[in-house]
């Protein structure tokens, strides 16, 4: 397994996780940061012996924003050339399902980290944000499109033009997150929802997460012809006939994800 300077990342059964580790500037997204992260999720990503990933950061923070100080003097060729959005691109491309689990801060360019994984646990202490207005910018990884589609428009324009933050309880309930935990269990929730979905048919979730996505993407007609081609296609698959034969049998399948 690779050696990193910010990220700290074990495997747990079929489960990969990956913690966010710069505790003394509050786990800023750096661009060494991202790219650390990215290299070890792609790395699970084309693991077989991994079916779901885990992205932490610590108790206190998962991550407070980008690295302002990276970019203040930045020019917009300089942020050009750089791209510095480019590794949030690169994780919405990850084909298997990873799963932010939040505890404290999470702010920012962290926020819209969070949003780009499939799903998020959060600890009570979880607070949502997305504060760039006080820097005189906006949201540049996604927050104005993920943050609509996730909590809806009126509740977006109030939290990217006037910085409203969102405790755990309302996360949940504008749709934000998936379930919140006591914080001494957000992490153990979280890597034990990974693990159930790793356990499931590979193949069908790998389907299930881009088609998904997909709804967010496209027109409803055409997500449904892309639906019911995935459908198709997994009917080649041994884990098909492996999960039908089982279903039938009353017994426990044994995927092989082909």
């Amino acid at each position: 397994m690779s050696v990193y300077e910010m990220i700290l990342v074990e495997q747990q059964g079929r489960v990969g996780l990956v913690r966010l580790n710069r505790p003394r500037a509050l786990n800023a997204l750096s661009y060494a940061l991202m790219n650390e992260v990215l290299h070890a999720l792609e790395a699970f990503d084309r693991d077989d012996q991994i079916g779901a990933m885990v992205l932490t950061g610590n108790e206190k923070v998962f991550a407070a924003g980008a690295d302002i100080k990276e970019m203040m003097d930045l020019t917009p060729v300089d942020m050009l050339k750089q791209d510095l959005i480019a590794p949030f691109d690169r994780l919405g491309k990850l084909r298997k399902p990873l799963i932010a689990a939040v505890a404290g801060w999470c702010l920012g360019g962290g926020n819209e980290l969070a949003l780009t994984c499939d799903m998020i646990v959060a600890a009570e202490s979880a607070r949502f944000g997305q504060p760039e207005i006080n820097l005189g910018v906006i949201p540049g990884a996604g927050g104005t499109q993920r943050l609509t589609r996730a909590v809806g428009k009126a509740l977006a324009m109030e939290m990217v033009l006037n910085n409203r933050t969102l405790n755990a309880q309302e996360a949940l309930q504008f749709g934000l997150v998936n379930r919140v935990v006591p914080d001494e269990r957000y992490l153990d929730e979280a890597l034990a929802l990974a693990a159930e979905i790793a356990a499931r048919a590979p193949l069908a979730v790998r389907l299930g997460k881009e088609m998904v996505n997909r709804a967010f993407e496209t027109s409803l007609s055409d997500g449904l012809r892309a639906e019911r081609r995935a459908f198709h296609f997994l009917f080649a698959s041994q884990d098909q006939r492996e999960g039908m034969q089982a279903f039938s049998e009353k017994r426990a399948p044994n995927w092989k994800g082909e």
